[in-house]
C-alpha cells in the first residue's frame, strides 16, 4: 500500500560473511531487508515505490539493534527477533505476513497451509503474491514457505538465499538466545 505521507528512511549495509545485504527502518521499525548481494539500487527501488519522495539517510547507528538481531540470527545464536517492524501492506497482506510469523523456527509451511491459516483456502495464489511483496524478509519468515510437494519456490531474495536460510536453520544453535 502507497503512502503519499514522506517519512524518513533509514538504512545500512549488513556485512556478515558470507552475507551482504541492505536494510532499512523508519524510526518505529525495520522496513525494509534486502536480497543477498544486491546493489543500494534495490532499497532505491522499494522506497520510491513505497514511500515516494521520501528521503533515504545512511545511518549505521540506528540501524545497528536491526543489524545485531539479523547478525545474531545468521550465526545460528537467535530464533526470533524482538525488534520492531514498520511495514505496510492492504489487509491481505498483513495477514499472511502475521501467518508467517507463526511458522516456528526450522520448520516450513506450504503456500495452502498459510491460506488455511488465515481462512482464505481458495486464495493460495494471492498467498504466494502477498509473500512475494514481503519488505522485510527473515524478519517475517517468508523463506519458510515451500511448495506443497516439498520443492523449493520463488523467493524475493533467490532460491539461493532461501536454500541458504533453510540450511541456517537445519542446524543446532549456536549459543543460547539472549
Amino acid at each position: 500500500m502507497k503512502s503519499d505521507h514522506k517519512i524518513t528512511i533509514y538504512w545500512s549495509l549488513l556485512i556478515h560473511h558470507p552475507w551482504r545485504m541492505h536494510v532499512a527502518a523508519t524510526e518505529k521499525g525495520m522496513c525494509f531487508v534486502g536480497s543477498l548481494n544486491e546493489p543500494f539500487e534495490e532499497v532505491v527501488q522499494w522506497a520510491e515505490k513505497n514511500y515516494p519522495g521520501s528521503p533515504l539517510i545512511e545511518d549505521a547507528e540506528l540501524l545497528q539493534p536491526y543489524v545485531e538481531q539479523l547478525t545474531e540470527y545468521l550465526e545460528g545464536k537467535r530464533t526470533h527477533f524482538t525488534i520492531p517492524t514498520d511495514f505496510k501492506g492492504t489487509e491481505f497482506q498483513v495477514a499472511v505476513w502475521e501467518a508467517l510469523c507463526r511458522i516456528p523456527y526450522g520448520e516450513t509451511r506450504s503456500y495452502s497451509d498459510i491460506a488455511r491459516h488465515i481462512k482464505r483456502h481458495a486464495a493460495v495464489r494471492a498467498v504466494g503474491a502477498a509473500i512475494g511483496k514481503n519488505p522485510v524478509m527473515i524478519i517475517v519468515p517468508c523463506h519458510r514457505v515451500i511448495g506443497k510437494n516439498g520443492s523449493l519456490t520463488g523467493f524475493r531474495g533467490g532460491l539461493d538465499m532461501k536454500k541458504q536460510l533453510l540450511e541456517l536453520e537445519s542446524r543446532p544453535l549456536n549459543d543460547k538466545e539472549e
